[in-house]
C-alpha cells in the first residue's frame, strides 16, 4: 500500500490532549465507527448462488430505503453484483456467528458457500438472488446508482422487499470490530422522540 503523506505527518504536540488522549492507529478507526451488523449478501449469476460476509454498509435514505454497500472488486460478489445489479441482504444472528465467519473466510468462486456453511437458499419474490433461511431478516435490493462504484466499490442499493421471522424476538446481531474481534448487539433504550 503506498504512504501517504499524512502517515508520516506526527501529531502535534498538545500538552492537553496528551494528558488525557493517547494517539490511536489510523488503520484502528473502524472499529470505532462499526456502521452496522454483520450480513450476509446473496448474489446469483449464469446459475451460480454466491453468499459473502459483508460489515461495510450504511443507510443512506428511509423511503425508499437506500443502503449503501462496499463490495470489494476483489470478492467473487462483486462481479455477480456488477452484472446483475441484484442481491439480498441477510441479517444473521449471533448465534450464526461461526457460520457468518466461515463464508466470510471462503471463497465463492471455488466453493459452494451454502453447503459449506450451512446455509439454505430460499427463493426470492422481486430477484434473483436467494434469500437464507437462517437470516431472521432479509432485504432483496436492487442496484440504483453505480457512479461510485468504479472509486469506492460503493454500490447504491434500493430496498424493494423486506422480510423479517415473527418467531425471533429480539434477535442479537454481530457487529465487527476489526481484527478478527466482535460485539454482540447490546441492551435496548428507548427515548421520548422529539421530531416530528
Amino acid at each position: 500500500m503506498p504512504v501517504r503523506s499524512y502517515d508520516l505527518v506526527p501529531p502535534l504536540d498538545i500538552p492537553e490532549l496528551s494528558m488525557t488522549r493517547k494517539s490511536y492507529p489510523l488503520a484502528k478507526v473502524y472499529g470505532l465507527l462499526e456502521p452496522g451488523p454483520v450480513v450476509l449478501v446473496t448474489t446469483a449469476h449464469d446459475g451460480h448462488p454466491n453468499s459473502m460476509t459483508l460489515s461495510w454498509h450504511t443507510m443512506m435514505e428511509f423511503e425508499p430505503p437506500l443502503v449503501g454497500c462496499v463490495v470489494s472488486d476483489r470478492n467473487y460478489s462483486f462481479g455477480h453484483l456488477k452484472a446483475t445489479k441484484q442481491c439480498v441482504i441477510n441479517i444473521p444472528t449471533a448465534e450464526m456467528a461461526e457460520k457468518v465467519v466461515g463464508c466470510g473466510n471462503t471463497s465463492g468462486a471455488k466453493t459452494d458457500k451454502f453447503q459449506k456453511c450451512g446455509l439454505t437458499p430460499l427463493p426470492a419474490a422481486q430477484v434473483g438472488a436467494p434469500l437464507i433461511k437462517e437470516c431472521f431478516a432479509n432485504l432483496e435490493c436492487r442496484v440504483v446508482d453505480t457512479t461510485m462504484v468504479s472509486k469506492y466499490c460503493l454500490f447504491v442499493l434500493e430496498v424493494v422487499q423486506a422480510w423479517i421471522d415473527p418467531k425471533v424476538k429480539n434477535p442479537r446481531t454481530i457487529h465487527h470490530l476489526g481484527h478478527g474481534r466482535f460485539m454482540i448487539a447490546g441492551e435496548k433504550i428507548k427515548l421520548k422522540p422529539k421530531m416530528k
